[in-house]
């Protein structure tokens, strides 16, 4: 097509959503204990990073949003739809867990001692490590809507500063995470209890991952001059991640940490 005569991005044939799909099938299908299968699984989350991360589909993406102009109003605006939607399904996706949780303590069985939390379990205590990651990840969610005033307005230095801090306190949740894991007094194995407790804060951990890594993503576009105070929707869309993040996380603080406890 010379001359497009509609506002919409008709997106160029890319072998990278293929050869991502292969890397991250040959990954999940190599996580064995045998050295071959790990060396496998090495080099499957090597060539995954390859294709989503240096210079390969991001990239190109990069370039149609802000270098071709590709990524007009209307198509900012599927784009707005599409995130809103795939939002909603992570809502779903922890409303399960959450399902299951109250599923299990608010009608104990015998198997369970007839009362929660069961019976031998020592769950922790809520005021220490998970109050202060809830102040963690409620600091990180002012410091991300600073950083986004401050790109509305212009302000590069703010913005830097601002998503700098949200990436930093990110990964400070998840040390702090990885600390009460390591120290907890139950495993995943102890009753319905373990179970929910680190799949549901074991998912979120993940989440907290994904979107430091988004903000993180982020934060170098910025340095790189990719935003602008009208064409940023890559920001938008990372900074309603993360304030999704923020919200389970203080479902899981109410409902894990201090009523199941």
């Amino acid at each position: 097509m010379t001359h497009q005569t509609h506002p919409f991005h008709m997106v160029d044939p890319s072998p990278w959503p293929l050869t991502g799909a292969i890397a991250a099938l040959l990954m999940t299908s190599a996580w064995q204990h045998d050295s071959t299968s790990m060396t496998q699984a090495s080099y499957s989350l090597a060539s995954l990073f390859y294709c989503l991360q240096y210079n390969k589909w991001w990239r190109d993406i990069i370039r149609e949003s802000t270098y071709q102009g590709h990524h007009t109003t209307p198509v900012q605006k599927g784009l707005r739809y599409g995130m809103i939607l795939f939002i909603t399904s992570e809502v779903f996706f922890f409303a399960g867990f959450f399902w299951a949780f109250y599923h299990s303590s608010l009608a104990p069985t015998p198997e369970l001692g007839g009362h929660w939390p069961p019976s031998g379990i020592q769950p922790l205590n809520a005021f220490e490590v998970p109050l202060l990651n809830t102040a963690v990840l409620l600091a990180s969610g002012v410091t991300v809507t600073w950083a986004h005033h401050a790109l509305m307005e212009g302000n590069r230095k703010d913005s830097i500063q601002a998503l700098s801090l949200t990436v930093l306190l990110g990964l400070y949740f998840t040390a702090l995470q990885a600390s009460e894991y390591y120290e907890a007094p139950f495993t995943i194995s102890d009753s319905v209890y373990g179970s929910t407790f680190f799949v549901a804060t074991g998912f979120h951990g993940l989440h907290v991952i994904i979107g430091s890594t988004f903000l993180l993503t982020c934060l170098i576009r910025q340095i790189l001059h990719h935003f602008t105070t009208n064409h940023h929707f890559g920001f938008e869309a990372a900074a309603w991640y993360w304030h999704f993040v923020d919200v389970v996380w203080l479902f899981l603080y109410v409902s894990i940490y201090w009523w199941g406890s």
